[in-house]
């Protein structure tokens, strides 16, 4: 399905649109805005008698890899949106409505985090049990040294001090990163040493689905940037969330119940690998938090850095991230480490 010719873009896509929900028997006239997330889809709740959802994803935007992994975890039995229709080349995804219950809801009006999180670790046991689909990308200590090293230095050091950060200084804590990592590049995990990763596993991208059983009461979304890599950056995602505050003693009880759940692993390695998957994803969410600010138009996403920087600081004081934090520590002043100056959400 093609925009006609000699229509503006905008003109255009709302023609896509409306043909394909014309299609499915809904009109636009049906549909409302629902909360948009970092990237630029967005999505539109169909209301009445046969409630969906839209998602509208127009180029760059690629449906495919989320309608693959959807047919992937629906297989291993997880609660996933039912695709109920796809234009993958227009970018449009029509799906079953989940509802509004996620987990990121539920705990921030105060909750209980225990059986929300028993839930989410269930489900992801679940995601993690068979081998992932082939041709996922890697997210391995390659990528991951890349995307942190890009977002810390391309964006949040001349933001910070108002000019590139010196060529040694990038080096240092691209090999202090490298170093930090090798538990994820060199596990001892007997049954899976790579495994199907969600990317962002947070309560965000999680719905509460009570009258589900098992690991189904836990919806899963957004996942289609999955990728195959180590298994404890999901768990990093889910327990030291950057949106919000997870108790150490719900986050340790669920770093816990996974463990027991995973028997294949070794609880030592295992917790070395959290915590390099820990230092690595705060050092890039908070430094990405500044590229969405400035590249993006979304400031709001910088209320959100206190607490990255916060976990970041603690991540660092566990021994399997002391390569980094001594590389910090030789180019970044503790005072210094925050949103940049002048910069408010």
């Amino acid at each position: 399905m093609a925009p006609a010719d000699g229509a503006s873009p905008q003109a255009g896509r709302q023609g896509l649109l409306t043909a394909f929900l014309r299609r499915n028997g809904y009109t636009l006239a049906d549909t409302e805005p629902l909360a948009q997330d970092a990237s630029f889809r967005r999505y539109l709740r169909i209301r009445g008698a046969r409630p969906a959802v839209l998602m509208d994803a127009p180029p760059p935007e690629d449906v495919r890899p989320f309608l693959r992994m959807a047919r992937h975890l629906a297989d291993l039995g997880l609660s996933v949106p039912a695709i109920l229709d796809a234009d993958p080349d227009a970018g449009l995804v029509l799906e079953e409505d989940l509802g509004d219950d996620l987990l990121s809801t539920l705990l921030d009006r105060g909750e209980a985090a225990e059986p929300l999180l028993d839930a989410a670790v269930d489900a992801l046991v679940l995601l993690q049990r068979d081998a992932p689909p082939a041709d996922l990308p890697d997210w391995g200590p390659d990528q991951m040294v890349q995307t942190a090293i890009g977002t810390l230095f391309d964006w949040w050091w001349p933001t910070r001090y108002g000019a590139a950060a010196p060529q040694e200084a990038r080096d240092d804590v691209t090999q202090a990163l490298r170093e930090t990592l090798t538990p994820v590049g060199s596990t001892r995990i007997a049954a899976a040493p790579r495994t199907l990763v969600h990317r962002d596993y947070f309560a965000g991208n999680l719905l509460w689905l009570p009258d589900r059983s098992g690991p189904r009461r836990v919806g899963v979304i957004d996942f289609q940037t999955a990728a195959v890599g180590h298994p404890a950056y999901d768990l990093v995602s889910l327990l030291q969330d950057a949106r919000r505050d997870i108790s150490r003693p719900a986050a340790d009880r669920a770093l816990a119940r996974y463990l027991a759940a995973r028997p294949d692993l070794d609880p030592t390695s295992f917790r070395d690998a959290y915590h390099a998957c820990a230092a690595q994803r705060h050092l890039r969410v908070s430094c990405q938090w500044i590229r969405l600010a400035l590249r993006d138009n979304r400031p709001q996403y910088l209320r959100y850095g206190p607490r990255t920087w916060r976990l970041l600081d603690e991540a660092l004081l566990h021994p399997a991230a002391a390569p980094l934090a001594c590389a910090l520590h030789r180019w970044i002043p503790a005072a210094d480490r925050g949103n940049p100056p002048g910069l408010e959400p």
